[in-house]
C-alpha cells in the first residue's frame, strides 16, 4: 500500500536535502526562475506553501525579508535553517485556501508552489481560495513537471507519473477561472550525476510518486534502470513549467 504524503515526507525529511546536494547549480537556476517571476520586494508578505525544508524559501528570505514557511509535515519544517524570518507553519495548502490555518496577514503579496500541486485533491478550488487571499497585484506562482518527463526511470513509474500528474495548462485555466492574469511557460535544465547517486535516490523514494510501489518492485525497477542506460553517469533535460498568476 502506497504511503500517503505526509507520510512519505516525514520519513525522508533528515536526508530531503541530500537528494538536491548533487546540483547547487540546479538550485541556483531554479531560484532565479522563481525569483524572476515573483518579483518579490522588501517588506511584503510572502509564503511558500509545501515548503519541505526551506530549500526556496531561502531565496525568497532575501528579497522579502520574512518568509512564511507552510508545510504539512512537522518534520520536514525541523529542518528549516535556523533564522527567525523563516516562520514555520504547520498546515497544508488546502488549509490555507480554506482559512484554517492562522496565518499572520490577511492578504499576501507573493505565494509560490513549488512541486506541490500534485499532492492536492481539488487543485481548482485549493487555487480559487488562494486567489482571494492576494492583495491587489499579488502574485501567485505554481512550479511543476509537465504531464511528461525525461527523467531515468523505470517504465511502470513513468506510466504512473503521467496517469497522476495535473496538467499546468489545467492549473493555468483554474488561475485564470479564480480571476488572475495568468502567464504559462516552460523551462528546462540538463542534469548530470553519477548513474549509482541516481539509482540511491530512487531506492530512497526521493519521488512521492515512488511510493506506489513495494520494496520488490521498486528493486526491478532500479535493475531495469541499470539495464537501459548504459555507462556510469546519467544525462537528462529537467522541464518545469511556470504558472504565474497576477491579482489585476
Amino acid at each position: 500500500m502506497p504511503e500517503d504524503p505526509h507520510t512519505h515526507y516525514d520519513r525522508l525529511a533528515e536526508r530531503y536535502d541530500n537528494n538536491w546536494a548533487y546540483s547547487p547549480a540546479f538550485i541556483t537556476w531554479m531560484t532565479g526562475h522563481i525569483l524572476d517571476r515573483l518579483a518579490v520586494r522588501p517588506g511584503e508578505r510572502v509564503a511558500d506553501l509545501g515548503c519541505g525544508t526551506g530549500l526556496y524559501a531561502k531565496g525568497l528570505l532575501d528579497r522579502a525579508g520574512r518568509v512564511l514557511c507552510v508545510d504539512p509535515s512537522a518534520k520536514m519544517l525541523a529542518q528549516l535553517p535556523e533564522d527567525d524570518e523563516l516562520q514555520p507553519i504547520c498546515a497544508s495548502s488546502e488549509d490555507v485556501a480554506a482559512g484554517r490555518a492562522k496565518l499572520p496577514y490577511d492578504q499576501l503579496d507573493a505565494v509560490l508552489i513549488k512541486e506541490a500541486i500534485h499532492h492536492v485533491s481539488d487543485p481548482a478550488a485549493v487555487l480559487y481560495g488562494l486567489c482571494q487571499l492576494l492583495a491587489p497585484g499579488g502574485r501567485l506562482l505554481v512550479v511543476m513537471l509537465p504531464t511528461r518527463i525525461e527523467y531515468p526511470l523505470f517504465a511502470a513509474a513513468l506510466a504512473l507519473f503521467e496517469r497522476l500528474q495535473p496538467d499546468p495548462e489545467a492549473i493555468a485555466a483554474a488561475m485564470r477561472a479564480a480571476g488572475l492574469a495568468v502567464d504559462l511557460q516552460y523551462e528546462s535544465f540538463t542534469l548530470s550525476f553519477e548513474k549509482s547517486r541516481y539509482l540511491s535516490m530512487v531506492r530512497s523514494r526521493y519521488m512521492s510518486l515512488l511510493s506506489s510501489f513495494s520494496d520488490a518492485e521498486l528493486e526491478r525497477g532500479i535493475a531495469e534502470i541499470d539495464q537501459r542506460y548504459a555507462g556510469e553517469r546519467l544525462i537528462y533535460r529537467d522541464r518545469h513549467a511556470f504558472v504565474l498568476g497576477v491579482r489585476r
